[in-house]
């Protein structure tokens, strides 16, 4: 059984979870990746796309797609569910899903997991156990769960990956 967090149905940015989607770089933090998200059809299917190139000059070192869980920003429990669900096609490079929670006080804070989106479109199935902490010693806690992102991070290379929808799963 799945729960649907965006399946890409409502007009860009907007998910269907009622949130929004935000494209951030890591110049919030003064490095020098760049890059874009959009709408767009991939094979066939409904996508948000997000292209770009990362750079490690000047500390950098990321881009990413991030969305609330909840339309207000505030916390959801997912801890009824065993893990995240999401249609992906890129160009065979590995990208992150990186979860936050409230317990969550840095930028550089997350729990982790690594995915390659292959050529073709492919749905991959990431238990929240597979998540690891990054830079914080505080157990995932799934009833304080806040923000989904997708990222392209840590080494220089060209990002391009499209999402096609997003759940969790039981």
């Amino acid at each position: 059984m799945t729960t649907v967090v965006d399946d890409l149905a409502q007009p860009h940015p907007a998910a269907t979870n009622g949130a929004t989607w935000q494209f951030i770089a890591d110049g919030v933090m003064g490095g020098v990746s760049h890059g874009s998200m959009t709408r767009e059809t991939i094979d066939g299917w409904a996508a948000l796309r997000m292209r770009g190139t990362v750079s490690l000059d000047n500390n950098g070192g990321f881009i990413q797609m991030a969305l609330d869980l909840s339309p207000d920003g505030s916390t959801i429990d997912a801890s009824g569910f065993a893990g995240i669900e999401i249609d992906a096609i890129g160009n065979g490079e590995t990208y992150n899903l990186h979860l936050r929670t409230t317990d969550i006080t840095r930028p550089w804070q997350s729990y982790r997991q690594s995915f390659i989106a292959a050529e073709t479109w492919e749905t991959h199935r990431i238990p929240f156990t597979d998540f690891a902490p990054h830079r914080i010693e505080t157990p995932l806690d799934l009833t304080k769960l806040r923000r989904i992102g997708i990222l392209a991070i840590g080494r220089a290379f060209a990002a391009d990956i499209g999402i096609g929808g997003l759940r969790f799963f039981t």
